[in-house]
C-alpha cells in the first residue's frame, strides 16, 4: 500500500517563496508509485491543501489530517520543505513529535539549536572540530555600545540576524560608520543580531545526510559571488554567483571538509539532509565554520540538487531514500 506523505511548504518568514521552489522540486521527484503526496502550504492565516480542481482543504491541526470527499486522510510521514520559521527552528518538528508523525528533518532540539547561529557556534566550539570566527551578539531590547563592539572585533565584520536564512538582513561592514545601519537592518529581521569577524578565503558548502544509519557527504561546492558576499541577490539571481560543483580543492582539503562535516552532523545529532557552510581561510588553509542549514534550499538549481547530481544520484532516489529512512525508523 502506498504511503501518504504530507509535503509541507510555505512558512511564516521572508523565505516563503524559496520554500515553494524547494517543494516543487521535491514533489516532482517523489515516486508516485510508492507515495501519495499531498502538498500543504502553511502561513499565519491557514494551513491548506489545494486539490487539482482548485478546492482548498483546511488541515485539522488537532491531528494534522485532511477530510477529502468524506474520507479522513492521515499521514505516514511529513516531508518538511519550510525554510525559516516554523519549519527550520524546531516549532513544526515539536508539533509533529507530539502527534507522533515522523518527518524528514532534524528533531526539534537540533533544529532550534542550529537555527540560532550563536548557540550553535558555542556548542561546536566545545567540540574542537573546526575553527569559529570571533563574534558578538546583540539583543533588541538591551543597550549596546558601538565602541565596545569595535574593541571586541576586528574589521571587516558581517552583521546578520542570529535566527534567519537566505542571507536576509546581512551586511558586510568595512568601516565603523557603517556599523549602526547594518545593525538596524539586521534587527528588522530578528530580535538578535550576530556580529562576526570576516574570514578572508573561499566559501565552501557541503550537503550531508544519513541513510540506513550511515552518514554520507555529497560533493562540495565552491561559491564564487560577483557581489561582495553571498547575499540574497547572489543566492537567487541567475548569473550573479558561480557555483562550482565539485569544488576545485585539493584532495587533502576535500577530505578534511568531509571529515569535519560528518563529525559535526554526528555530534549535533542531525537527521535528514543538511548543508554546512565553511570558509577556507586564504592565509592558513584552515576551515572555519559558518552555519548548518537544516532545511537547505532545493529548487531545481539550488546547491543540494547540484551536489546530488554531481554524486551520480537521481533526485528521485535521493528523496526516496530520505523518506524510506524516516518511515523505517517511525516509532523508534
Amino acid at each position: 500500500m502506498k504511503k501518504k506523505i504530507a509535503l509541507v511548504a510555505g512558512g511564516y518568514s521572508g523565505e516563503y517563496v524559496i520554500s515553494l521552489g524547494t517543494a516543487e522540486t521535491i514533489e516532482k521527484n517523489l515516486d508516485t508509485a510508492k507515495y501519495d503526496v499531498y502538498k500543504i502550504l502553511i502561513d499565519r492565516e491557514a494551513w491548506v491543501h489545494t486539490r487539482p480542481n482548485g478546492d482548498r482543504i483546511p488541515v485539522d491541526k488537532n491531528d494534522f489530517s485532511l477530510y477529502i470527499d468524506g474520507e479522513k486522510i492521515v499521514f505516514d510521514a511529513a516531508f518538511i520543505a519550510v525554510h525559516g520559521t516554523p519549519g527550520e527552528d524546531g516549532r513544526l518538528q515539536g508539533y509533529f513529535d507530539m502527534l507522533n508523525i515522523p518527518y524528514t528533518t532534524c528533531n526539534a532540539i537540533v533544529s532550534a539549536l542550529t537555527f540560532n547561529k550563536n548557540f550553535c557556534n558555542k556548542v561546536l566550539k566545545d567540540y574542537h572540530i573546526v575553527h569559529i570566527a570571533n563574534s558578538v551578539v546583540l539583543y533588541k531590547h538591551q543597550p549596546y555600545s558601538l565602541g565596545v563592539i569595535m574593541e571586541s572585533l576586528k574589521l571587516p565584520v558581517f552583521v546578520k540576524p542570529n535566527e534567519s536564512g537566505s542571507s536576509l538582513g546581512v551586511s558586510k561592514v568595512t568601516s565603523p560608520e557603517q556599523l549602526l545601519v547594518a545593525i538596524e537592518k539586521a534587527f528588522a529581521e530578528d530580535n538578535q543580531v550576530l556580529i562576526e569577524e570576516f574570514i578572508e578565503g573561499r566559501e565552501l558548502t557541503i550537503g550531508v545526510y544519513s541513510v540506513k544509519g550511515k552518514v554520507h557527504c555529497l560533493p562540495p561546492t565552491e561559491i564564487i559571488s560577483n557581489n561582495e558576499f553571498f547575499d540574497y541577490e547572489a543566492k537567487y539571481t541567475p548569473g550573479v554567483t558561480n557555483e562550482v560543483t565539485p569544488a576545485d580543492i585539493t584532495p587533502v582539503i576535500a577530505e578534511q571538509l568531509k571529515r569535519k562535516a560528518e563529525h559535526i552532523y554526528q555530534y549535533l545529532n542531525c537527521r535528514g539532509v543538511v548543508r554546512m557552510d565553511f570558509i577556507l581561510e586564504a592565509s592558513s588553509s584552515e576551515l572555519y565554520f559558518l552555519e548548518v542549514n537544516t532545511m537547505p534550499g532545493q529548487s531545481e538549481n539550488s546547491i543540494v540538487p547540484q551536489q546530488v547530481k554531481a554524486a551520480g544520484i537521481e533526485l528521485s532516489s535521493f528523496y526516496g531514500d530520505l523518506l524510506d529512512e524516516v518511515l523505517a525508523n517511525a516509532g523508534r
